[in-house]
Formats: C-alpha cells, sequence, structure tokens
C-alpha cells in the first residue's frame, strides 16, 4: 500500500461515524510525534493531524543537536541536565546512523571565559551523569590544534573536548511518526484544526465548555471534518497560543528564533564540532559536520514576525554568526560569499518575562484547560520525556489504558540489511537508523544507480524514490526540504540535480508535467525567500549585537 493510499485510508477514517477516537494530537513535530507513539503503546485510539507538513515548523529547523546541554548546568538546572543525558544516551543506542555522537572542542584562550577549570568541573559532572569515569578533557595547544587545525592561534593556551550527539531532525520525526503508524496510529499531513469543538454544540460551543474535538479542513481538497475524541492536546509548539486563545486563555508562550548558515565542508572543514562563546555577547556559537556539509549556529532572539509566515535569518543575524567565524578561523579567510544556504527555526518558550531571551528556560509545561492538554517548551533530546508526561496527564480519562512504561524502548529493532560492495557499514547504519524497521524495504527499491549517493551530501538517491512513494509527500517542498535535506546540502536548493530528481519522483508521485513545473516554480522561490545564503551587503557598523 503506498502512502498515497494511506493518506486516502486517512481520510475515509476521519469521516467515518464510526470512528471514535480516544485522543486528536494537533501538531506533527517532534513533541506530538512523541505523544502519538506514546498514547498508542498504552492502548489509545489516536489520531495526529498538521496544519503543513510533518515536521514543518521548530523540528525540521532546529540545530540538530541531542545534546545534555552544558549551559543548563551551568545555569544550575541538574535535573534538566540529567534527564537529558539519559535521554541523549537511550537514543544513540537505539537509533545509530540517526542519533550519533559528536565530539566537541572548546578552545581555551588566555584571559577568556568561561575558566579551565570550572570548564573541567562541568564536564566531569557531565560525564558521571552518562556513567562515564576517568576521561581526559583537557589537551595542551599542541594536541588541541591536532583535532582542530584551524582555529586562532593568538592567547591559545590549548582546549576542552567533550561528547555530545546530532541527529537529523525531520527524519527523526518520521522515524517516531512510523513507529507510531506500524502500531495503529492514524497521521495526516496539510490538515489544519479550524476550531475547537464543545459538548455543548459542535461548531458552536461556547468557550466554556468542554472540548470534545476539532474542526479539521484538508488544505488539499478543502474538505472539512468534525471529528471528536475523548481529549484533544494541543503540540503545536511555538503556535500553542491559538488553539489556547479559542478557550479564553492567555497567552504564555514567547517565539523565539534560531537562525543558522551552512558552508562547505571544504570551505569549513572540522573533524569535530567546535564551540565558542560568541567575542560580542558570549553567547555559545558553533559549527559542526553534518550530512557532508558544516553547519554554523545558532541565534536566539525575539521572533516578531507571523508564525504563519516562513522564518528566515535576517542580515544582522548572518553578520553575527559571521563575525563568530571569523574570530575562531581567521586563516580561512570566511564571509558570506561562502555560504551555501540559511535556515531559521522558532522555538516554543515559555514566557517568564525575562530581558534576554536566552535566559529563559527550557522545560516543557502541560496545561489542562477544559478539556484541551497543552504541551509545548522542552527541548528535542527530551521529547520522550515530554510526551511521557502528557499521556500521564491523559491516561486517567481512559480506564482501558494500559499504563505506560517509562522504561521502555524508544525505537522497535531496526531491519538487517545485507553486506554488499554497496552497502558498506556507514550506509547501512545510516538506512537503519534512518528507516528502522523498513531499512530493508528501502533497498529493495533502489534501481540502477540508486544506492549510491548524492554528489555533496551522505544522502542516497533511493531515498528520494522511497519518500516520493511511501512518505506523503504533497509538495516538491516536502521532498527536499523534509524527507531529504538536499535544499539546505546543495548549492541553489539542489537545482543542479533537478532534472534527476524528476526523473526518480515524478511518477512515483503521479504528478503530470504541469502539476512538476508548478511544484518546482514554487520550490524555487520559497528556496530563494527563505533558504538561500543572505544577501552580501557591505557595512560600516560591523558586526551587530543580536
Amino acid at each position: 500500500m503506498s502512502e498515497h493510499d494511506t493518506r486516502e485510508t486517512s481520510l475515509r477514517a476521519l469521516s467515518a461515524s464510526t470512528s471514535n477516537w480516544d485522543v486528536i494530537v494537533v501538531g506533527g513535530g517532534i513533541t506530538g510525534a512523541g505523544i502519538l507513539l506514546e498514547a498508542t503503546r498504552c492502548g489509545l485510539k489516536s489520531l495526529l493531524v498538521e496544519q503543513r507538513d510533518f515536521a514543518w515548523g521548530t523540528s525540521s529547523r532546529s540545530s540538530k543537536l541531542v545534546h545534555g546541554g552544558l549551559r543548563y548546568l551551568k545555569e544550575g538546572q541538574i535535573a534538566l541536565t540529567l534527564e537529558s543525558v539519559r535521554e541523549r544516551q537511550q537514543l544513540m543506542r537505539e537509533a545509530p546512523g540517526l542519533v550519533q555522537s559528536q565530539s566537541f572542542a572548546f578552545a581555551d584562550y588566555t584571559g577568556k571565559k568561561p575558566g579551565r577549570w570550572m570548564f573541567q568541573l562541568g564536564l566531569h559532572l557531565y560525564d558521571l551523569m552518562a556513567g562515564q569515569r576517568g576521561i581526559r578533557h583537557y589537551l595542551k595547544a599542541h594536541d588541541f590544534l591536532m583535532r582542530t587545525p584551524h582555529i586562532g592561534l593568538d592567547g591559545l593556551q590549548g582546549g576542552m573536548h567533550y561528547m555530545d550527539a546530532k541527529t537529523d531532525d525531520a527524519r527523526l520525526v518520521l522515524r517516531v511518526l512510523q513507529e507510531a503508524r506500524t502500531l495503529g496510529a492514524t497521521t495526516v499531513n496539510y490538515m489544519p484544526a479550524l476550531k475547537l469543538l464543545r459538548d455543548s454544540q459542535a461548531t458552536e460551543g461556547s468557550s466554556s465548555a468542554a472540548v470534545s474535538g476539532v474542526l479539521l479542513q484538508d488544505a488539499m481538497t478543502g474538505n472539512q471534518y468534525s471529528v471528536h475524541a475523548r481529549l484533544v492536546i494541543n503540540a503545536t509548539g511555538a503556535w500553542a497560543d491559538a488553539l489556547r486563545q479559542q478557550q479564553g486563555s492567555a497567552t504564555r508562550i514567547r517565539p523565539l528564533r534560531g537562525s543558522h548558515l551552512v558552508l562547505p565542508a571544504w570551505r569549513l572543514p572540522v573533524a569535530q564540532a567546535v564551540s565558542l562563546m560568541h567575542p560580542i555577547d558570549g553567547r555559545p556559537v558553533f559549527a559542526f559536520p553534518w550530512e557532508g556539509v558544516t553547519l554554523v549556529g545558532t541565534t536566539d532572539i525575539d521572533h516578531h514576525g507571523g508564525l504563519q509566515i516562513e522564518p528566515r535569518i535576517t542580515q544582522a543575524e548572518a553578520l553575527y554568526l559571521m563575525a563568530a567565524l571569523q574570530y575562531q578561523f581567521p586563516q580561512r579567510r570566511l564571509s558570506l560569499e561562502d555560504v551555501i544556504a540559511s535556515f531559521a527555526g522558532v522555538r516554543p518558550v515559555i514566557d517568564t518575562g525575562k530581558s534576554d531571551p536566552s535566559r529563559e528556560a527550557r522545560d516543557h509545561a502541560v496545561w489542562m484547560e477544559q478539556g484541551l492538554l497543552t504541551v509545548t517548551g522542552g527541548k528535542l533530546t527530551t521529547f520522550r520525556r515530554i510526551a511521557q508526561d502528557a499521556v500521564q496527564h491523559a491516561l486517567p480519562l481512559f480506564p482501558h489504558g494500559r499504563p505506560a512504561r517509562r522504561d521502555a524502548p524508544v525505537f522497535a529493532p531496526a531491519a538487517e540489511l545485507p553486506r554488499t560492495t554497496l552497502l558498506n557499514s556507514q550506509v547501512r547504519q545510516r538506512l537503519q537508523g534512518h528507516y528502522g524497521q523498513r531499512a530493508l524495504e528501502v533497498v529493495g527499491l533502489a534501481q540502477r544507480g540508486e544506492l549510491a549517493t548524492i554528489p555533496g551530501t551522505q544522502t542516497l538517491w533511493v531515498e528520494l524514490r522511497w519518500a516520493a512513494r511511501h512518505e506523503a509527500v504533497l509538495h516538491l517542498e516536502d521532498l527536499l526540504l523534509r524527507r531529504t535535506r538536499l535544499g539546505i546540502l546543495l548549492r541553489r536548493g539542489g537545482a543542479d540535480h533537478m532534472q534527476r530528481i524528476r526523473m526518480i519522483c515524478q511518477d512515483e508521485l503521479k504528478w503530470s508535467n504541469a502539476r512538476w513545473q508548478e511544484e518546482e516554480a514554487h520550490y524555487c522561490a520559497l528556496w530563494q525567500s527563505h533558504y538561500s545564503p543572505p544577501e552580501v551587503k557591505s557595512s560600516a557598523e560591523g558586526p551587530p549585537h543580536v
């Protein structure tokens, strides 16, 4: 059964009068995906709807790090750090190839903060939380330069190194959704929730009546569905206040934008992540190898743009990140002309009124308001714990629900793959991590030459075919920005490979020539306006404070 059939089946389930849902999850990012999986495991009949594409919002635009959060440790958030470290370790064990260890290096310069001894103390505590002991973290200048050969030398005394992890955030969401569907959950993208339904009247209930469902509209056809459930869970992240305000609730979300630059690996070659404190304001900035490129981030500023419009990096943010690179890697003589792509995401942070957005806590929150359970905030790393917390709040409503197992595996074991010349250990691990139990089906779908990697990336050509056939691709941007990441890995968003992409995917998607041309034009315009390198403009003022 193709994913197109699966979506059609899901739509029929929405309109069937016999469909009695236990839970409707609104929001198809990592929080919603995690809640869907946990709810389904507890025996609840669960539906997830997403207004745009799966992982369209924050969960495809994060910093790609699965980390314990050293800065949270510095701020005294011991419990959050411990929970994050433990979740990081479990994800690395269960999904190698999707969640991978990443070494970090932090240079120690004369007179610069943080101090060497304080940093080492924090790293030793970090290790203890992960069950590790006796790791040597500090290297003298000569040994440190062997690991980070392109950094600045002036005042260099040595440096610290430590381990964290990274992921493809959008693929993580898709893997979790795949696990949930395997257990019987239903998912539909491009299905916005227009309105909360209430017990008193299905479409015009008072705001004081308990929520009994949602009015949905298919963005592809315009068809509407009144769908009822015992519980509606609002997992829309930075968009959470939109549903809450239908309850008359006050806004509580502070949207913060984090923006990133993407450089070719040859232009900024880093064997490991390099972390530094920004020379302007002391905020942490990093550059690390990811999917064949070098990723640089991130900013942390209030986002004042409309949440229905895709965020994009500003020139001020781009100059800010470039100032950090020029400070840390002076020998590379980097400029904005070296950037091949950019992206920006909006984080859902609970507003506590702090003047500095970077000082807002990253804890998650769960609020039950008149039958609407809102789950927001938190970190990518701890998505499972957030989901378990949400389901724990929900279970008292369902006598037939099974108790959640907090120690249960996140993922089912991946399919075994054959050892061949075309599938080396790195490729096998990648496919198993990204596709889990369906990895062997992905390999079986490959036509001649499609187990090769796309130049400049770690993506296989067959991944395009698989996504087009099985992963609910409704627009070209879904394919190139989220199912694969070619839109931010390749110059011009992958336009140079568009002919072959079309040859592989057009028939799989069942698109006419006119539909393909329309989708390609829309994608290229979107990429140019929101993912292209920032414009290079001369400025006598120097890099700004953001």
